[in-house]
């Protein structure tokens, strides 16, 4: 049987002081996935500054569970980034490092117990689009998206390739206006194909382009398949434990895993992704 570390202990890793309100939230979030109760994420949070009595029961409310869960691996990473390690005789592998597959023999290398996904009861397509943007940028990093299409035929068949664009807004600027947009995400971010559907860059820009050459942080990749069911991938998604921050539904034949891999610059950044 695996052993595993109990949270309680793994949180004691963690310094509330030094994360911001996501980061904060999100360990609730898991704690109560995990079956733990609201006083554990209170007691943890009183040794920050920012503590309020009363404040850890209200946003636990309204934690009601989502197709796509905060589980405990978000919190077992915070903790590693703090430091903690893993009482079995491991160690964190760098990238250059090589893995051998001595004495380790695949049984089955079909096989996985997929895992379902729920969609969602409601849409918010305001809440939803605003909790992207909170995840994978500071408020003051430029977003780069595209809401126009247009249908190319050669042969490989038609299909829709995304126009210019737009780069030069804020994600704090697109979080106050979609705060404001009384549910009509097309008067902030412009009206979208329905059949051809919409893209986002989910690394930073600099404002003054949509190439590559624009990207200013190398922060996360992309990880998807076209080849597996969706819960199929999910469950290999999930059992892999990637520092994933975000998992988004393409609305076709893949699930989207935005993976934090920190590189430092492109030449790093396509290592980090191959």
């Amino acid at each position: 049987m695996e052993q595993r570390t109990d949270l309680l202990e793994i949180i004691e890793y963690i310094n509330p002081a030094e994360l911001d309100y996501q980061e904060w939230v999100n360990v609730g979030m898991a704690l109560k996935h995990e079956g733990y109760s609201v006083d554990t994420w209170d007691a943890w949070s009183r040794n920050d500054s920012r503590y309020h009595a009363g404040e850890c029961g209200k946003k636990w409310n309204t934690f009601r569970g989502s197709s796509v869960p905060v589980t405990a691996g978000t919190i077992v990473q915070m903790a590693i980034d703090h430091g903690w390690r893993p009482s079995y005789g491991g160690y964190s592998l760098d990238w250059d490092d090589e893995i051998s597959m001595d004495g380790l023999v695949i049984e089955d290398a079909g096989w996985v117990e997929r895992q379902e996904i729920r969609e969602p009861r409601e849409w918010d397509p305001v809440t939803e689009i605003t909790r992207y943007l909170e995840t994978l940028f500071e408020a003051g990093e430029n977003v780069g998206y595209v809401m126009g299409s247009w249908k190319k035929t050669d042969e490989k068949g038609e299909r829709w390739l995304p126009q210019k664009g737009t780069w030069d807004r804020t994600a704090g600027q697109l979080i106050e206006l979609l705060a404001k947009c009384d549910g009509d995400i097309g008067a902030v971010l412009g009206d979208y194909n329905p059949e051809a559907g919409a893209w986002i860059r989910f690394n930073p820009m600099d404002g003054k382009g949509c190439k590559n050459e624009n990207v200013s942080e190398f922060r996360y990749a992309l990880v998807e398949s076209d080849a597996m069911d969706l819960e199929q991938q999910n469950a290999i998604i999930r059992e892999l434990e990637l520092p994933v921050a975000c998992l988004v539904f393409s609305g076709k034949k893949s699930l989207h895993a935005i993976v934090r891999v920190d590189a430092a610059d492109y030449n790093e950044y396509r290592k980090r992704v191959d």
